[in-house]
């Protein structure tokens, strides 16, 4: 079973994003705060659960959860910023909005535990980055599971909008099939303009069908 807590003497939460390498949609993070009593011996890296096995545990998680959070970064934010900045801020957003779930009796966090190598200091909290967190720490992984299933469940959405692009299967991650839709079909606002969604996509005689 994965370990709840890195400093023992410090009220901690975990936080981690999805969607980073996608090329449509927003990159969702989340955050969460679990009580010192939390066992699960199923949770662990969202990756490598099943879609039963995490539409399982988000309820669970958000029911035992002291507190938690997700955030998206959408598209447009994140050609403007870059997706590594998109994604800490997403992160950032997330903590924010976990504390302020917080009732005045609660004590908030002291520590955060981030998924990954790359962080920005989150004011008046110390943090600490965990490579594969998110299969080492019980906090990390409930915030990577909150994050992959939101973020589904926002491309599912979209889906029914724009079913050419299987969305609902591919989650907007550059599949063969994803960029075979993108050649025949274009674009379209949910789309990453920044991120290179085709191998050709530089060359003169190509370009884009926007849909808007």
């Amino acid at each position: 079973m994965l370990k709840l807590k890195y400093h023992t003497h410090l009220i901690e939460c975990g936080t981690d994003e999805a969607g980073r390498g996608c090329l449509a949609g927003p990159v969702t993070a989340a955050a969460v705060m679990l009580p010192d009593s939390f066992i699960n011996e199923i949770l662990t890296d969202s990756k490598q659960l099943t879609e039963k096995k995490r539409d399982l545990l988000k309820p669970i998680i958000e029911q035992q959860a002291i507190a938690y959070s997700f955030s998206h970064v959408m598209m447009e934010e994140i050609d403007e910023i870059n997706i590594l900045n998109a994604s800490i801020t997403a992160m950032h957003r997330s903590i924010e909005g976990m504390i302020s779930t917080l009732s005045r009796k609660q004590k908030k966090p002291q520590h955060i535990l981030v998924d990954g190598n790359r962080f920005k200091p989150f004011t008046g909290l110390d943090h600490t980055t965990v490579i594969k967190g998110d299969g080492k720490y019980l906090p990390i992984a409930a915030a990577s599971i909150i994050a992959k299933t939101e973020r589904d469940l926002f491309m599912d959405r979209i889906h029914e909008e724009y079913p050419m692009y299987n969305w609902k299967k591919n989650k907007g991650y550059p599949t063969k099939e994803h960029r075979e839709a993108i050649r025949t079909y274009g674009i379209t606002k949910y789309h990453r303009k920044s991120f290179k969604l085709l191998p050709e996509q530089y060359s003169l005689d190509f370009t884009f069908k926007d849909h808007k």
